[in-house]
């Protein structure tokens, strides 16, 4: 039996954990085509913060030829002798939240261009179904000259990874697998289930295993949306939302969202997967893009309600100081792909707001580089009109606020929890 040597393509929020993984059990090598990442993560530090780096540094090895271990490389040298490739990378939207495959197609050239026969490739950017046998491997046959399903196999298994989550993490997470073959999708589930403790679930197709994927969070941004139109009118009713989800929540089998921002490189994205895919096929999917809709609209929608908070308090909004607390997409992680506090900032500043960001958890220069925005990674010694809480992010829980208000400024809860100290919550 061939010895197994996995390379995962793509070090971010989801391939370095799931390389990390593989290298307690296999020889694992992670590619991505970002030297400096590579640097960074060969060194022993993970700047996503996913894996620690007592944890990084207790499976890294430096010799491709080592036994067990994790390699990190931007050299598609060292994937050569590998019999399973992973894909991790991400499958973002564009301007006009059209599906982007460009990732999708890179990433399998350079898999295509070490391809072997016997090779398994297995995909878990999510995708709508398709994607893999439609779009990736065509571009896996062009380029390695081999035959699909003859010379070389295929997968999908669906990353599930909840970027921040120390609990949720990639082996605890019930993995969907799926194979090209019957015989390919016990393989895979096979790999996946020698790592993943909490177990597998293999699907009958990769379409089946796709599709799963898209619906996931789908289902999540349609839920979302729907007490995000609640807080709406709720606050039109003078109603607490939160109150009243507490209240509902009661009952044994009503489901336990909140209302609130609406970004990610998941949620925020996917569910424009399927709809293109819908669309392609002559069907308009209403719930689907009436939820990214609403969900999208949010930004806009808490920018006005902190500028009416204001004018309530008479504070004059043009040239107003206000403090925004958190950038991030969500919570205690340094994650800022998709994040739609930059939707509220960009209307605050359209009513003639000055903004100041502080977010202790990114990395300035990403957040400069990826949206023209400067933040601040430590609390600023001013007094503010405004602050918006953002992202409950834990070092907020301790901030003495009053400290940073002036007589008559405001505090706008986007998380509902500051509880008395807000003034107004979403």
């Amino acid at each position: 039996m061939t010895k197994i040597k996995v390379g995962v393509i793509g070090l971010g929020y989801v391939g370095l954990p799931l390389a990390r993984l593989f290298g307690t059990k296999y020889n694992t090598v992670g590619f991505d085509i970002n030297e400096k990442r590579i640097a960074e993560l060969q060194s022993g530090t993970d700047s996503t913060l996913e894996v620690s780096d007592e944890v990084l540094q207790g499976v890294l090895k430096t010799d491709n030829n080592e036994l067990n271990g994790l390699l990190c490389s931007a050299d598609s040298k060292d994937i050569e002798d590998c019999n399973y490739y992973i894909v991790t990378v991400p499958t973002p939207v564009d301007k006009n939240n059209r599906p982007v495959l460009t990732p999708l197609y890179k990433s399998s050239e350079t898999v295509g261009k070490v391809l072997k026969k016997g090779d398994i490739v297995v995909y878990e950017s999510t995708v709508y179904p398709g994607v893999t046998e439609d779009e990736c491997v065509p571009v896996l046959e062009r380029v390695s000259g081999l035959k699909f399903n003859i010379d070389f196999f295929v997968g999908y298994s669906p990353e599930r990874i909840n970027p921040g989550d120390k609990e949720h993490t990639v082996e605890k997470i019930l993995k969907v697998t799926s194979g090209s073959t019957p015989e390919i999708g016990k393989k895979v589930d096979d790999l996946y289930s020698s790592i993943i403790t909490a177990g597998t679930h293999l699907a009958p197709t990769i379409k089946v295993a796709e599709a799963s994927k898209v619906i996931e969070n789908s289902q999540r941004d349609i839920n979302i949306a729907f007490v995000n139109e609640l807080a709406k009118i709720f606050n039109l009713m003078g109603i607490n939302t939160h109150d009243v989800l507490e209240a509902a929540g009661t009952k044994w089998n009503f489901l336990p969202f909140r209302p609130g921002l609406v970004g990610g490189h998941c949620i925020g994205v996917d569910p424009y997967y399927l709809a293109q895919k819908a669309q392609e096929l002559g069907y308009h999917p209403e719930i689907i893009l009436a939820g990214r809709r609403l969900n999208d609209s949010m930004g806009a929608y808490v920018a006005s309600e902190v500028v009416k908070l204001m004018l309530k308090n008479d504070i004059k909004v043009k040239g107003a100081q206000l403090l925004m607390l958190g950038i991030t997409f969500k919570e205690n992680c340094p994650d800022v792909r998709n994040t739609k506090v930059t939707d509220v900032i960009k209307n605050l500043k359209e009513f003639g707001v000055n903004v100041t960001i502080y977010d202790p958890w990114v990395n300035a220069t990403e957040v400069k580089h990826e949206y023209g925005l400067e933040t601040l990674t430590e609390l600023p010694r001013k007094k503010y009109d405004a602050i918006v809480q953002a992202v409950s992010h834990k070092e907020f829980s301790s901030l003495n606020l009053d400290a940073l208000k002036k007589d008559n400024a405001v505090v706008y809860d986007v998380k509902g929890v500051l509880g008395s100290k807000a003034d107004a919550k979403l």
